[in-house]
């Protein structure tokens, strides 16, 4: 079993996440990707204002913490194809460009249902594991086509709503968006805050409006993506997480995939940590969705490293990660493939919309 280095230079045993059966020991009964029931919902509540300004983040530190987790934690081999198959279940795989058509949702749906090839998924023996994306993120307009090409796959829909990008949509617009979502059968609702609530300070206004779109969305699982490329500081980043994550936030969410700088791991390192405060306050479990800029293999399992560094393995799970990526499907393809075969294949084997 491999191993890996903790902070006192001792080693620490690797745990593997998802096993391909071929390649690995089997244990009787034991499934390598579990399917889980979603955690219960946040509730949210009044703002604690005084909670969620204490937090002062150290950028040098965060920095050099983000720097030593790939360096601390690797796996190789059948333990690395495993957390790669981990990623992918934990992936909302996204198509949000200007020219999305009903063609290109049908084909990423396609891809949802069985994003490994079938000649890999028999080499690796993971067959068993019926191994989907966590889901897939489309406009709102695009939600009927997706519901469509999904039916009876178990795979939810979620919409990019409230405005997106930029959240700058009238108020009322905004709300009706997510309950038109809803009614066209999404799932799941990633809505965006008001940078500007953020820049200046107005966190009363921030809690107000989503706690607005967390009774709009009823049932359905709330995504907040913080904008974080456009917080100015880390301390507003993780002030931003606290009082959405008060307001009823279910998962809390980087980026749009638009700003200029997305996804980073030291903007991940914050966010999980305010996750970990708020789940010992609140005994309340919320999850982490890192979006955009995450193109490689490499990438992902650096995500997957941080959550089970700073909350555990209860969040290595889609319940709990959503991994906001396109491409990265690509690369991970062509990483099993080289762990199956040896050989790494060209981009275009593994098709893509």
């Amino acid at each position: 079993m491999p191993t890996t280095r903790d902070r006192t230079g001792g080693e620490r045993v690797a745990t593997p996440i998802a096993t391909p059966a071929s390649r690995m020991p089997v244990v009787p009964g034991e499934r390598g990707v579990e399917v889980h029931r979603r955690p219960p919902r946040n509730p949210g509540g009044p703002l604690d204002l005084d909670w969620a300004l204490a937090v002062r983040v150290n950028r040098s530190a965060v920095e050099r913490r983000a720097a030593t987790l790939p360096t601390r934690r690797t796996v190789k081999k059948q333990w690395q194809a495993a957390w790669l198959l981990r990623a992918i279940t934990c992936m909302d795989l996204t198509t949000l460009q200007g020219d999305d058509t009903p063609g290109t949702v049908r084909r990423l749906c396609a891809k949802a249902r069985r994003p490994i090839r079938d000649d890999l998924v028999g080499a690796l023996g993971v067959g068993h594991l019926g191994i989907t994306v966590g889901a897939v993120c489309v406009y709102h307009q695009l939600v009927p086509v997706a519901v469509e090409a999904l039916a009876g796959s178990g795979i939810p829909v979620a919409a990019v709503s409230t405005g997106f990008p930029a959240g700058l949509n009238p108020f009322r617009q905004r709300l009706d968006e997510i309950r038109a979502s809803l009614e066209a059968g999404a799932r799941e609702i990633d809505v965006v805050i008001t940078r500007g609530h953020v820049l200046t300070g107005a966190w009363e206004a921030l809690h107000e409006e989503v706690r607005a779109f967390r009774e709009a969305c009823g049932d359905a699982c709330l995504k907040v993506i913080l904008g974080t490329g456009e917080l100015a500081t880390l301390t507003n980043v993780a002030r931003a997480s606290r009082v959405a994550m008060l307001a009823g936030a279910d998962f809390i969410k980087t980026s749009t995939g638009k700003e200029s700088v997305n996804a980073t791991l030291p903007v991940g390192v914050v966010m999980v940590r305010q996750i970990r405060e708020f789940h010992e306050r609140s005994g309340v479990a919320v999850g982490f969705k890192p979006a955009g800029g995450i193109r490689a293999a490499k990438q992902a399992l650096e995500y997957l490293y941080l959550m089970k560094e700073e909350l555990g393995d209860s969040w290595l799970r889609p319940a709990l990660l959503r991994l906001g990526a396109s491409a990265l499907l690509t690369d991970i393809e062509r990483q099993l493939e080289h762990f199956a075969t040896g050989r790494y294949s060209a981009a275009y084997r593994h098709p893509m919309p």
